[in-house]
């Protein structure tokens, strides 16, 4: 890692700052740095323990909500919490059309632009095993995490973008019904299969029966994939599943969304009309959202985030063209800009937020009430702590980023 300017990673935006303003700069949409760190502000979110306070008010609608959205769903729908990766996925794809214009610019060759994308690849992959890796006496080679699926498709992204255009549409099309297809013409598990020996309870309620219990949880391809290729690696023990029914091969179509990002970084940095540009945006939200509706209603395609069904994908990626397009509407079209500083803190160093967010995110706490006692935590009552630690390490990670932003400090791979 080194101290500098982000311009395509997937934590950081596309061009140099070149204003102390920083809110409206020339050649920067501030729509894409909002939405990058309103995503991080909902990872660190986590640490206030809102889907806690649930429990604590039994009967409260809005409490209720809050712990629904701020927790991913136990396998089928999605939650405001569910399009956390998938939105740091799409940015990494909207940040390249203005990252490949500004190194095009500066004279890079396509084979200079691919040996960048090599290099980005490893490093994402390697910061996410590592960052999977704490607390364990060896090293943990996992691929399911957020660094290391979109470390896994960066580079096949990056020459697509470098492709003729209709390439990038083709292969939305190609990845989403090829992956469907291996899901599809897989045996489905059989009846007396063992999910209590892969960590499913035989009666879990989100299993499904018939065509669709080929999607079913750590009984479907992706499992199989990981039960060969993860016990490859040396390790502690060996593989037999995912607690979370995560997998590798989700990377696959996780491309799907960074392809998606791509497309409306294209319309985002074309000089198209703001009337043609909310067209296609809405356009291809409603195809997304219709289209991933269906295919779950019908049990032809489950809406599953952990394994990134094509359902998810088009679902997924539907939302996440709304959210840009919202918030290109009130900042870069409205002018209104200033209420997205703080978000612009958070995302001009998101790398080092998630880093900091998998590190010392629960240990900060801890430190807090060593130093402090509980007492200061507790003021409005003991079940409160754990937010009000949370609320304060938020803080105090903020406070650090507002200096690192305040000096041009921006940490990138």
């Amino acid at each position: 890692m080194k101290s500098a300017v982000n311009t395509s990673d997937p934590a950081a935006s596309e061009n140099t700052l070149a204003s102390s303003d920083a809110i409206k700069v020339e050649n920067r949409l501030t729509s894409i740095d909002a939405y990058r760190g309103m995503v991080m502000f909902l990872m660190l979110s986590e640490l206030i323990h809102l889907y806690d306070l649930k429990s604590l008010y039994p009967n409260s609608t809005i409490f209720s909500w809050l712990a629904f959205h701020t927790t991913h769903v136990e396998w089928e729908g999605c939650s405001l919490h569910d399009l956390i990766q998938p939105s740091f996925t799409f940015l990494v794809g909207a940040a390249m059309p203005f990252s490949i214009a500004s190194r095009i610019r500066k004279g890079h060759s396509t084979l200079r632009l691919l040996g960048h994308a090599v290099w980005r690849s490893f490093l994402l992959i390697a910061l996410g095993i590592v960052l999977r890796s704490q607390g364990r006496e060896q090293t943990n080679f996992t691929f399911e995490d957020t660094l290391t699926q979109i470390g896994l498709g960066y580079l096949f992204v990056v020459a697509i973008a470098l492709l003729p255009r209709w390439i990038s549409y083709a292969s939305v099309a190609v990845i989403l019904v090829g992956f469907w297809s291996a899901y599809a013409l897989d045996s489905p598990p059989a009846k007396d299969f063992d999910y209590a020996a892969v960590g499913v309870p035989a009666d879990w309620p989100h299993h499904h029966e018939g065509f669709a219990s080929r999607w079913n949880k750590n009984s479907n391809l992706s499992w199989r994939w990981d039960t060969w290729f993860l016990n490859l690696f040396p390790r502690e023990e060996p593989f037999t599943h995912n607690r979370g029914g995560y997998s590798t091969f989700s990377f696959i179509p996780t491309m799907v969304t960074m392809i998606l990002g791509l497309i409306a970084g294209r319309w985002l940095l074309e000089p198209l009309s703001t009337v043609d540009r909310f067209k296609r945006l809405g356009l291809a939200a409603a195809i997304g959202i219709a289209l991933g509706w269906a295919l779950a209603a019908a049990d032809l395609c489950p809406n599953v985030k952990r394994i990134w069904t094509p359902s998810f994908a088009l679902f997924s990626g539907g939302c996440l063209m709304i959210w840009l397009a919202a918030l290109h509407a009130i900042t870069d079209v409205a002018g209104f800009r200033r209420w997205a500083w703080p978000f612009i803190v958070i995302g001009s160093n998101s790398i080092l937020v998630y880093v900091m967010a998998e590190t010392i995110g629960h240990s900060t706490g801890e430190v807090l009430v060593r130093h402090f006692g509980h007492a200061l935590f507790q003021i409005f009552g003991a079940d409160l702590e754990p937010s009000m630690l949370g609320i304060t390490t938020m803080a105090i990670f903020f406070a650090v980023l507002v200096w690192l932003y305040n000096r041009r400090i921006f940490i990138r791979i």
